[in-house]
């Protein structure tokens, strides 16, 4: 059985439905600034249709655009972080763990309760820079 040209192109017609065309908009620096500052950290293409058509903005997801609430505290983890040796020595101890070399005296013990208030100071230091107050 065939298909006739003039069927074939009925069939085609019928199927999905093609989206329509982007529609683009130039804006000017200071176009552009304005609208993002109205937008308040809605997405601009959900802006400007709420705005054109009435839509209600509170269906629209806000992305976070601050999430970091106190940077030099920020600064100040990243700074113990990088100068530290903290992951490698984890990754030694696990290892010791793992292979049951690891001896435990008083002297391990002290040193793994202070690499956990170190661990839990940087964690504190983190949630504030985060603007978390660290509760569950």
């Amino acid at each position: 059985m065939t298909i006739s040209r003039h069927n074939f192109n009925k069939l085609a017609k019928s199927g999905p439905k093609k989206r329509e065309a982007p529609f683009s908009l130039r804006l000017t620096f200071e176009e552009r600034a304005r609208l993002e500052e109205a937008a308040n950290g809605v997405p601009l293409g959900a802006y400007i249709k709420a705005v054109l058509f009435d839509g209600d903005l509170s269906k629209v997801r806000r992305r976070n655009t601050k999430p970091v609430a106190d940077h030099e505290a920020l600064g100040r983890v990243l700074a113990s972080l990088g100068s530290s040796r903290l992951s490698n020595n984890l990754n030694q101890l696990a290892r010791a763990v793992n292979t049951g070399t690891l001896p435990v005296h008083p002297e391990i013990e002290a040193e793994l309760r202070e690499a956990c208030a170190d661990i839990a100071a940087m964690r504190g230091e983190l949630l504030r820079a985060l603007g978390s107050d660290g509760g569950p």
